[in-house]
């Protein structure tokens, strides 16, 4: 494939081009889970940019959610850190892995939880996000909202952890 192609292509995935991406994934559907040096997909890429018409048009037509960026990390992740609740909800409804985990061993709720989201991390929750899974350091999305010092954070935490969920 040109290179020039797959830079347009995520290009207008990152501008929220939609009819352009349109028009370059008809020329090459293949566009679709191609990556850039540092690994980056248009999903990805869409993402966090918070492109959400764009995002929809890559999950409908085959865009892979487990796909991780040259430190592991997801669109799930990125929306996450981002705090873009409806992306969250359109790549869990799409099928990723709420448990997945980037290179540091960190899951979506993990971002979440160190970024104060709290509707997200609730979210996460609910869809089963282990809230036990801990980073390389040891440390579980509890112990990061600690560290933030984000009490509502872990008190949402925490009434999870209580619950059994």
């Amino acid at each position: 494939m040109p290179p020039s192609l797959q830079y347009d292509f995520l290009d207008a995935c990152r501008r929220g081009d939609l009819q352009q991406v349109k028009e370059l994934f008809t020329i090459n559907n293949m566009l679709i889970n191609t990556e850039d040096a540092k690994g980056f997909t248009p999903l990805i890429i869409a993402v966090y940019n918070n492109q959400a018409e764009v995002t929809d048009f890559l999950l409908s037509n085959g865009a892979r959610t487990e796909s991780q960026d040259a430190s592991g990390n997801t669109a799930l992740m990125g929306a996450a850190f981002k705090g873009y609740k409806v992306l969250v909800e359109k790549l869990l409804n799409a099928g990723a892995d709420v448990n997945q985990r980037n290179y540091q061993g960190a899951n979506a709720l993990t971002f979440a939880a160190t970024f104060g989201q709290m509707e997200i991390a609730e979210l996460l929750l609910q869809k089963g996000a282990d809230m036990f899974a801990e980073d390389v350091r040891g440390k579980s999305p509890l112990d990061h909202a600690v560290i933030q010092e984000n009490e509502p954070m872990v008190l949402l935490l925490e009434r999870y952890a209580s619950n059994g969920q």
